[in-house]
């Protein structure tokens, strides 16, 4: 059998292992420790932002946030329908109610008019949510200027869900740095990971320490345990932040060989648009730069002689080559059917003809040549 090519694989260099090996050497095995002030600082230096706490994810830097912000049982929280999972199901942690808002064509995200739409509905209704999720799909930053001018209208906080988007930004300014709280992930397919691990940001150093405080268990000032708030075991430790420090230092490297990636699927589809298909690509919108942790297209069947995504996807599962449709919209899962959504067609269609290629940044040569040998053969078929 064929040797697997990942979707996006954990890319490990010579420093990472210098790292841990420091925390075995100095018996940091224990939470906490200086890998994760340094890890720490280093977020602080790629993101601009005053104040970090590194987590066990980004689901539980998602869930602190919502609490930070007061977000209690039946309280609503306008959130991304078109994402992952891990962005909304927070909300139900806390018991409140999620509401889904579309996304827009260009970047993919949260639609800014649709969020202006429901807004203007909550209020009347005298009920504004507690708290917007937009994300950064795939590298891709969302509209965040028009959608912090709109939540600003209504003085709504936004928790920016950057988690697939470190080493992304607009105008320089980096994703992650927007919102009342920014989220970042870590996790094994991530640009850079620390195996699992997560990270909040703020410019709010009182929050960020209350994030800490809950994070490690809520264990107030005493020389026995005591506990006067319920407190969360979501603290990263000392060894995955070594990981994550080494994985840091080659930040810029892993989202240059993403962006390579990108251009060198755009080059190759290329030549099979001009023989009259219509691959479309997640272009960057002026001003904005994508580290393009993953390289998606969108194959509408009626515009490219009948191919469908599907059937590239198993034609490159068959070659073991691992391939994943965009993500289905929140509004589509089963666990949400009855939540409330806002809709314009878009996520749906993205999730109808959208997939995700192979997108690592240690793809090999040979392991572009297997890929682009069973597209041909795919192509050939529609020709």
């Amino acid at each position: 059998m064929k040797s697997k090519i990942w979707l996006s694989s954990p890319h490990i260099g010579e420093s990472e292992l210098k790292y841990v090996n420091e925390a075995f050497v100095t018996n940091w095995i224990a939470p906490l420790g200086p890998h994760v002030n340094a890890f720490e600082h280093g977020l602080q230096v790629q993101t601009k932002s005053s104040h970090v706490a590194a987590l066990s994810s980004g689901t539980s830097a998602i869930h602190l946030a919502l609490i930070l912000l007061g977000v209690k049982a039946g309280d609503i929280v306008f959130c991304q329908s078109f994402t992952f999972s891990a962005s909304a199901n927070p909300i139900a942690y806390q018991g409140a109610i999620p509401i889904f808002i579309d996304s827009e064509s260009e970047t993919w995200n949260m639609d800014p008019i649709l969020l202006k739409f429901a807004l203007d509905e909550a209020k009347q209704n005298g009920k504004l949510p507690k708290a917007i999720i937009p994300v950064h799909l795939y590298g891709m930053p969302a509209k965040m200027d028009e959608i912090l001018s709109i939540a600003n209208e209504y003085g709504v906080p936004v928790i920016e869900d950057a988690a697939e988007a470190l080493g992304s930004s607009i105008e320089n300014k980096p994703c992650g740095s927007y919102g009342e709280f920014g989220v970042l992930s870590f996790n094994g397919n991530k640009i850079i990971t620390t195996s699992g691990g997560g990270a909040l940001l703020s410019e709010n150093a009182e929050m960020i320490e209350k994030a800490r405080f809950l994070a490690t268990q809520a264990r107030d000032s005493a020389p026995h345990y005591q506990h006067s708030h319920i407190g969360y075991n979501y603290r990263m430790s000392n060894v995955l932040a070594g990981i994550g420090r080494g994985q840091l230092e080659v930040l810029s490297d892993r989202v240059a060989s993403r962006r390579n990636n990108f251009e060198r699927y755009k080059h190759y589809f290329s030549k099979y648009n001009i023989a009259g298909f219509n691959i479309h690509f997640q272009e960057e919108p002026e001003g904005y730069y994508s580290n393009r942790w993953l390289t998606c297209i969108l194959i509408e069947p009626t515009k490219n002689k009948g191919l469908t995504r599907e059937e590239i996807r198993l034609a490159m599962d068959n070659e073991n080559i691992e391939t994943r449709p965009l993500w289905k919209p929140m509004h589509q899962q089963p666990v949400f059917s009855t939540s409330k959504s806002y809709l314009n067609g878009v996520s749906d269609k993205l999730f109808e003809n959208g997939l995700c290629l192979p997108s690592g940044s240690n793809l090999t040569e040979h392991e572009f040549e297997r890929i682009f040998n069973c597209l041909d053969n795919i192509f050939s078929k529609h020709n």
